[in-house]
């Protein structure tokens, strides 16, 4: 088996998805230089960070994080491209568990239940996975959290949010999901996943949901912060 690995990996070499550089044997999705550059926000050592301040006035998050922040024209932008629209789940799972080793000593691991944002049924057969749900698995893995797909669904596709106010983005996204066997969260501490957040709407709605249904807390993690 290590023989094939060695003849495929000289074949059709692994590379860094940023960078494009070869990765070395301990490397995967993103070579060193490019992991050491990513543009981390570090939300998480700071209680009152901006993302944490998003949510304020909408929703009671008990805290929030990001891992890294997304600029338009970055080579970093190209992570989330590839997660979503090109097949790339392994950057959704190795991303998952960098972010969730930075995190290990955190409250963040302590939570009870890892849900991530699902996607509408349609998108999610098209596309062939959530992507959230990969981000999550990852962080799953490292936390040895229990991850679970089955509480919250989406029922319903909000279209385009671009020309909307945060309001009216809000009004668009709240009846979009909906929640089975709440007992399963009730009285528990929920880790809500998603990969990157813009105005907090999708994710103000599906916390409004589980805060609704009597879990004792929720907090926020993304891949990015737009």
């Amino acid at each position: 088996m290590s023989l094939l690995m060695d003849i495929l990996s000289f074949v059709y070499p692994l590379t860094c998805e940023v960078c494009g550089r070869m990765l070395a044997d301990s490397e995967i999705v993103l070579c060193s230089y490019c992991n050491i550059k990513l543009p981390r926000s570090n939300y998480h050592l700071n209680d009152e960070n901006p993302m944490v301040q998003l949510f304020w006035g909408r929703v009671e998050i008990a805290r929030a994080s990001s891992f890294f922040f997304f600029y338009k024209g970055s080579p970093y932008q190209s992570l989330l491209h590839k997660l979503k629209y090109k097949g790339k789940k392994d950057i959704g799972l190795t991303l998952g568990r960098l972010f969730a080793a930075e995190l290990i000593e955190t409250a963040f691991s302590k939570t009870d239940i890892i849900i991530p944002v699902p996607l509408h049924p349609k998108k999610k057969k098209k596309r062939g996975y959530n992507q959230s749900e990969m981000i999550a698995k990852g962080m799953s893995e490292l936390f040895k959290t229990e991850l679970n797909t089955q509480i919250l669904l989406r029922k319903g596709y909000a279209g385009t949010q671009t020309n909307k106010n945060r309001f009216d983005r809000f009004l668009n996204m709240k009846d979009q999901f909906s929640l089975e066997l709440p007992e399963k969260i009730r009285g528990k501490s929920v880790l809500l996943v998603d990969d990157v957040v813009t105005t907090g709407s999708t994710l103000e709605a599906c916390a409004q949901l589980l805060i609704d249904a009597g879990c004792k807390e929720v907090s926020i993690l993304t891949l990015a912060i737009a």
